[in-house]
């Protein structure tokens, strides 16, 4: 059962969980086509925005009210969270973003025409946290009901 968690805790645990793997699919609320597995740029000095690049044929290139999705490797942490993505003009902020897992999928660098770097400037997030022990997980694999055993938190707060 999921009970009204505290916002502080979960964004910490959702932050501290972005950053052991920042991999969440990525959609324009305009677009139902546009959804696209995509590497969130993190900055833990940033005040409420990440980043993003890809090129200038991806949807997502078209900016706007976009949606993430995220469940975190130990799958016990799941968020959704709405912005805005704009273009990202800084030159400093692309070479502070800037590494060799991003020059993997562009190698024409940083100067590649169609690189596009987007922001994500956050809004509201939806955040779930769950802890599953060793029996409940067991009894899950068994088929057996687990909807009581289950115990977590949600909460809706801004990023």
């Amino acid at each position: 059962m999921y009970t009204e968690g505290n916002p502080d805790e979960l964004k910490a645990r959702f932050w501290k969980e972005m950053e052991r793997s920042a991999f969440v699919m990525l959609q324009l609320d305009s677009d139902s086509e546009s959804p696209a597995p995509m590497t969130a740029q993190l900055d833990k000095d940033a005040d409420s925005a990440i980043w993003f690049f890809t090129n200038t044929q991806n949807r997502l290139a078209a900016l706007g009210a976009a949606t993430a999705t995220y469940s975190a490797v130990s799958h016990d942490l799941f968020a959704r969270f709405h912005g805005t993505l704009v273009r990202e003009t800084s030159r400093a902020r692309l070479d502070k973003q800037w590494s060799e897992r991003v020059e993997a999928w562009f190698p024409g660098g940083k100067e590649d025409p169609n690189l596009v770097m987007l922001r994500m400037d956050l809004g509201d997030a939806t955040i779930w946290a769950s802890a599953m022990d060793l029996l409940t997980r067991a009894k899950m694999a068994l088929g057996m009901d687990v909807r009581a055993d289950i115990q977590g938190e949600h909460v809706t707060t801004a990023l």
